[in-house]
C-alpha cells in the first residue's frame, strides 16, 4: 500500500499545461487589460468632464452620509437617538457590542454630521444633529413596506 505524503502535490492531469502561455495568449491578455483600463479612464473622463465640480461635491457628500447610515448597528443607534439623547454606555447595552465597536460607529456617524456629542464628566452623550433624519428613516420603512406588498401581490395566484 502506498502512503500519501502531505507535502507532495497530487499528480497533474495530462491536459494540464505545464509550459508558460504562448505569445498569442500573452498578447491577448495585455490587450484585454489595456481595453479595461481605457474603459475605466473613459468612464472617469465622462464623470469628470460632464459634471460640474460643485454638483459632484454635493453628490459625493450625500454618498458619504448614506455610507455612514449603511450599517444595521448605526441605523439602530440612530433609531434609539430619535427618542432622546443617550450615553455611550446605554447604546452599548442596547446594541450588544463592545464599547470600542460602538464608539467607532458613533465616530462614523459624528464625522458624517448625523449626531452631536457632549461630554459630561466621564460620560459622553449623543443626540441627533438634525431631527428630520427620523423622517428619512420613516420614508425608508415606507419604501420597504411598499416593496414587500408588491412582492406579495406577485406571489398570489390568479
Amino acid at each position: 500500500m502506498r502512503l500519501l505524503h502531505h507535502h507532495r502535490r497530487p499528480p497533474r492531469h495530462p491536459s494540464f499545461r505545464t509550459r508558460a502561455p504562448g505569445p498569442l495568449i500573452r498578447r491577448a491578455k495585455i490587450a484585454a487589460t489595456r481595453h479595461l483600463r481605457n474603459a475605466w479612464q473613459f468612464g472617469q473622463l465622462c464623470y469628470n468632464r460632464f459634471m460640474d465640480p460643485k454638483v459632484r461635491y454635493c453628490y459625493e457628500a450625500r454618498a458619504r452620509v448614506l455610507k455612514a447610515l449603511a450599517h444595521p448597528s448605526r441605523l439602530f443607534m440612530i433609531d434609539q437617538l430619535r427618542e432622546h439623547e443617550r450615553c455611550v454606555c446605554e447604546l452599548q447595552q442596547l446594541v450588544g457590542a463592545d464599547l470600542s465597536t460602538v464608539s467607532k460607529h458613533l465616530t462614523i456617524l459624528r464625522s458624517a454630521g448625523l449626531v452631536l456629542d457632549e461630554k459630561r464628566g466621564a460620560k459622553v452623550f449623543y443626540r441627533l444633529r438634525i431631527p428630520c433624519l427620523t423622517g428619512f428613516l420613516d420614508c425608508m420603512a415606507a419604501v420597504m413596506k411598499s416593496t414587500a406588498e408588491t412582492q406579495l401581490e406577485s406571489l398570489e395566484m390568479p
